[in-house]
């Protein structure tokens, strides 16, 4: 197939073509949808021909109903697997045992726990001393991170803070030129172009030199950008890369648990993590849905080590053979001397992580705000409970906003989004469109003394499906940067008005409809 861009040159924005078919994605998915029909069809053959066989499938049906309603999962994702398997009585329920569970596939749980034993060890007990000394709610916070994210707290790290993806790729090179020992990067897209064949040259110089390069790219999130042999290409420069799940067409979670982190490491001791992938339109060099608006943030100092950490698990999982690991993955450095608190922490599916952590982190931060929550999300597709967390800040009186983007990616997902505006607005939450074009940021602040930057989006599929990663912050000198960043995005962004909500009765319709199957997208 053909593949349309556009591209900068001069100030002026050109338009060029090439030809991608993504063979492997094409096949597997067809392997999937294929093996599904089968099974279905398998099924109700025997319901129709094997005596008193449909007693036993009515059987299953009871016994998935009443297993969705006694589970521990939020309601909002039991409703539309209820409806499946209530409308659908034998689709139905196939497809909840073929896609219901989040949990990890065997062996990657398998991996983990050899994995674990490999881990760094660090003490907090002086450092959450001292923030119980200074601000108990945030010492509390702190540590419902910690117990459930399974990092630590960490200070003395600089933090550098980007508004734009153009300021990190700008620091991202000469910081890659200086490695000396590995460069670890994972990102959920990767697309080759004026972002990455820079970054690319320096990889393959600095194997060349001995350096451990390490890439993890999520299969899915990159199967219309790179080819599908692309970590065997990588592999002859040097480049030790592998897939994040690689997609074999099986019907089970693997189109669900992907990796939407962000991650680059250089020698243990300086980190990158935010909104950004490596794609061209993350640094406006193509135009596709006007102004590409994100954020991310640069670490120097030991709160580094949990990005390698998050790093090495996911790239421990997805190889043939277990990873060494030594004690240099995770260097000493003098203390900076950097205001403020640090947890940066990741999120994912069961095993790994028993409870929702991004969530979490969010409620706390709307619980204990006073004076105000900002947010700037892509998506805005979230469960009662998140939605009754930023109503009740409001209710307190706190100045909840939201930033969502005025020019949308995906038209549908956009309008389950609006779909939730005069439910928020009527809370006295107030809600923004960034006019210049698309807001991808996933920034979280409060109160000017908490803030949260990383790759996690308030939807479903960000919250509950995919790992994720991010960065907590309290006092810390970034904090005041990120805040003054959201002022000038805010005076840049629409604000929604009750007239601009309206819209005709079918369009409402199918909105709603939609919504019902959100937490199934």
């Amino acid at each position: 197939m053909k593949k349309k861009y556009q591209y900068k040159k001069n100030d002026e924005i050109r338009e060029g073509e090439y030809r991608y078919i993504p063979v492997r994605y094409i096949i597997a998915v067809l392997i999937t949808v294929l093996e599904v029909l089968t099974i279905i069809g398998i099924v109700i053959s025997l319901c129709y021909f094997v005596p008193y066989f449909y007693i036993a499938a009515w059987i299953t049906e009871i016994f998935c109903v009443i297993k969705i309603i006694s589970s521990d999962d939020n309601p909002d994702y039991k409703v539309p697997w209820l409806l499946f398997v209530l409308i659908l009585p034998i689709a139905g329920f196939m497809l909840y045992f073929l896609f219901y569970s989040r949990k990890l596939q065997k062996k990657f749980i398998r991996r983990l726990e050899e994995l674990k034993q490999y881990e760094y060890q660090k003490q907090d007990d002086v450092h959450f001393h001292a923030l119980r000394t200074e601000n108990p709610v945030a010492a509390s916070q702190a540590k419902m991170l910690t117990e459930i994210s399974g990092s630590h707290l960490f200070t003395d790290t600089k933090q550098t803070y980007f508004a734009l993806g153009e300021e990190m790729f700008a620091s991202m090179l000469p910081d890659l030129k200086r490695a000396e020992q590995f460069i670890f990067m994972e990102y959920f897209i990767i697309e080759e172009g004026a972002f990455w064949n820079p970054i690319l040259e320096i990889l393959k110089r600095k194997a060349a030199e001995g350096v451990t390069v390490r890439v993890v790219y999520d299969d899915i999130g990159c199967m219309n950008t790179l080819p599908g042999n692309y970590a065997k290409t990588l592999r002859a420069c040097g480049i030790d890369a592998t897939p994040f799940s690689r997609l074999r067409g099986n019907a089970d979670s693997e189109f669900n648990n992907r990796s939407h982190r962000k991650i680059l490491v250089i020698d243990g001791l300086i980190g990158y993590t935010g909104g950004v992938n490596i794609a061209d339109e993350y640094i406006n060099e193509t135009v596709r849905f006007g102004h590409w608006k994100d954020t991310a943030i640069r670490l120097e100092g030991v709160a580094v080590w949990e990005l390698t950490r998050l790093f090495m698990t996911d790239y421990g999982i997805n190889v043939k053979s277990l990873p060494t690991q030594t004690h240099a993955l995770y260097p000493t450095a003098a203390p900076s001397r950097e205001n403020g608190y640090l947890i940066p922490f990741g999120d994912g599916p069961h095993p790994l992580y028993d409870r929702r952590v991004g969530k979490h982190v969010i409620q706390n931060m709307l619980n204990s705000a006073v004076r105000y929550m900002y947010m700037t999300t892509p998506y805005l597709i979230i469960d009662n409970e998140l939605c009754g967390s930023i109503e009740g800040a409001a209710l307190r009186g706190v100045d909840v906003r939201i930033i969502v983007p005025h020019i949308p990616d995906k038209k549908l997902v956009f309008g389950i989004t609006r779909s939730f505006y005069k439910r928020l607005m009527d809370a006295g939450v107030r809600i923004y469109e960034y006019e210049p074009g698309f807001i991808h940021a996933k920034s979280y602040i409060a109160d000017d003394q908490y803030a949260m930057i990383g790759t996690i989006n308030l939807d479903y599929r960000s919250l509950v499906h995919h790992f994720e990663n991010g960065v907590w912050m309290y006092q810390c000198n970034s904090i005041k940067d990120l805040k003054a960043d959201i002022e000038d995005t805010l005076a840049k962004s629409i604000e929604i008005k009750p007239d601009l909500q309206k819209t005709d009765l079918l369009t409402h319709l199918i909105r709603s409809v939609v919504r019902i199957f959100a937490p199934m997208l």
